[in-house]
């Protein structure tokens, strides 16, 4: 590829659009051949501007799905105790397929403590211990949701993964190593690179993917990128530009990099819809399983 190309643009819109669509279609069948319909649970604690925003989204996709909505919302004090009897209560109810905690939690909860006392089968953030050792393990789990979203675009984009040179930037539990897990069981050769890798842009430079998710805006240079790499950009910041207005840019220097790689998510408009998308999914998914109905294709890693 020579420079006067420009990456294709990987539109996560149009693909969380399109999963959207397919989990509506299964949760109509679901209901029609069997008499399910799919639930969702969100806990909210506590007022956090941003997470009422993003629990509200999820909410009207949920039903827009044709899915059942629940919104739990306890007030910043609630006790330990009070949110995990919550948890346990959603846990026993056979309409709830799906449950998610809203994170960050106020400081004086325990966020591993809450995660873990979900089901493991309705923990469709994938971050209880389980489900985390299932996929480290190769088995049958519920994935975390924005790497589940980074893997359908690659898969959609390449097709086989397979034997593909995979750099991970971040080892966050949420994205940097689920994401590194699921490339390599697809067969990659995955590095995690993060902020005390030595040789970071010579590790970057031999990658045909790229996935950057270490939340520090425009890290990465079009410098660091092999040409024609698939670059996914999970990063989500909020800078100030020189008139005082405020613009979302991704973890990659989108303009840098567009003239160099084979293919690239913009920030926003590629990973960040897919997050929901897959969190729909993620909850069909759930509860087919619970049903002992097979699950649908290509929504799953």
């Amino acid at each position: 590829m020579t420079d006067a190309h420009e990456a294709t643009i990987i539109d996560g819109k149009a693909f969380a659009a399109n999963v959207r669509a397919q989990v509506a279609a299964h949760v109509t069948a679901l209901k029609a051949d069997h008499g399910i319909t799919p639930g969702l649970a969100v806990v909210l604690v506590g007022e956090d501007p941003a997470s009422q925003v993003y629990v509200r989204s999820k909410g009207k996709q949920t039903v827009e799905a044709g899915m059942k909505s629940v919104e739990e919302k306890l007030p910043a004090d609630t006790s330990q105790d009070d949110l995990l009897a919550v948890i346990n209560r959603l846990n026993a109810d056979d309409s709830i397929h799906g449950i998610l905690v809203q994170l960050p939690l106020p400081d004086h909860l325990d966020s591993n403590l809450v995660i873990n006392t979900i089901d493991p089968a309705k923990d469709v953030d994938g971050f209880h211990i389980s489900n985390v050792g299932l996929l480290g393990t190769g088995q049958k789990s519920m994935v975390p949701c924005t790497p589940l979203g980074c893997l359908m675009l690659l898969r959609d984009h390449h097709g086989s993964l397979s034997g593909k040179n995979a750099v991970v930037l971040g080892r966050s539990n949420i994205v940097g190593k689920p994401m590194a897990q699921l490339l390599l069981n697809d067969s990659c050769t995955v590095t995690i690179a993060h902020s005390r890798t030595q040789n970071i842009e010579t590790i970057v430079r031999a990658a045909d993917i790229v996935v950057a998710a270490v939340g520090r805006s425009e890290m990465v240079p079009g410098s660091w990128i092999k040409p024609g790499a698939t670059i996914i950009d999970v990063g989500i910041n909020r800078i100030e530009l020189k008139d005082g207005t405020k613009k979302l840019v991704g973890d990659v220097d989108y303009k840098d990099c567009l003239p160099v790689a084979g293919a690239i998510t913009p920030v926003p408009g590629g990973v960040g819809p897919m997050t929901i998308a897959c969190l729909l999914a993620n909850t069909l998914t759930a509860c087919c399983r619970a049903n002992g109905i097979k699950e649908p294709e290509g929504l799953t890693a």
